[in-house]
């Protein structure tokens, strides 16, 4: 794995996720039905992530084809998909909590900002096709008929090597860890507790 995994991984700032992952699997309470729909949305999400990543060209082109064609931010909604299932898969009683606030997180400050400081970015890297692209594709919530603009451009194919490049391999190494985790909540807290309450 690339040194970037490790140092994407390893953000302070994300440091509250992982804080409120591990209050959910030392809550978690997984059930063969939880378990089920939660890795259907988790496999889901990852899946949307893997075909965002596999499109996107970051800092080159304006990235239109794939799930971009669709909405704007591909990456995120696998991410809330992804995070709805550990929590749908984890269950318990702070479950409810969790979403709760990681919802609000998200769409009170996480989304605004990125929209403002990354729409920025972009309209001053590519003007008038970028304001025309924001203008036809939402944000989070796909459109049916893909974005297509002669004036704007298509794009290139889906490729492995870009997923790779995007180091979306780390994400879903930390994705199918967390699952584990919340799988095994009951050999995991057994252990927790024999280790620092003997």
């Amino acid at each position: 794995m690339k040194r970037g995994v490790v140092r994407k991984v390893l953000r302070p700032k994300i440091f509250p996720w992982y804080a409120m992952a591990a209050v959910l699997i030392w809550h978690a309470d997984p059930t063969p039905a939880r378990v089920g729909v939660g890795l259907l949305l988790i496999l889901s999400g990852e899946g949307l992530r893997f075909w965002s990543e596999g499109h996107l060209i970051k800092n080159q082109r304006l990235t239109v084809s794939g799930p971009y064609a669709h909405l704007r931010h591909p990456l995120y909604a696998g991410t809330m998909l992804v995070g709805v299932g550990l929590l749908w898969m984890g269950g318990g009683s702070t479950a409810p909590w969790l979403l709760g606030v990681g919802l609000l997180f998200f769409f009170l400050h996480y989304l605004p900002y990125k929209e403002r400081i990354e729409s920025a970015r972009l309209e001053r890297r590519y003007g008038e096709a970028y304001r025309r692209y924001r203008v036809a594709v939402p944000a989070l919530l796909p459109a049916v008929r893909p974005f297509s603009d002669p004036e704007v451009g298509g794009g290139e194919g889906w490729s492995a090597e870009r997923v790779r490049a995007n180091n979306e391999d780390g994400a879903a190494l930390a994705v199918a860890v967390a699952a584990a985790l919340v799988l095994l909540q009951p050999v995991v807290t057994a252990a927790l507790r024999s280790l620092f309450w003997p």
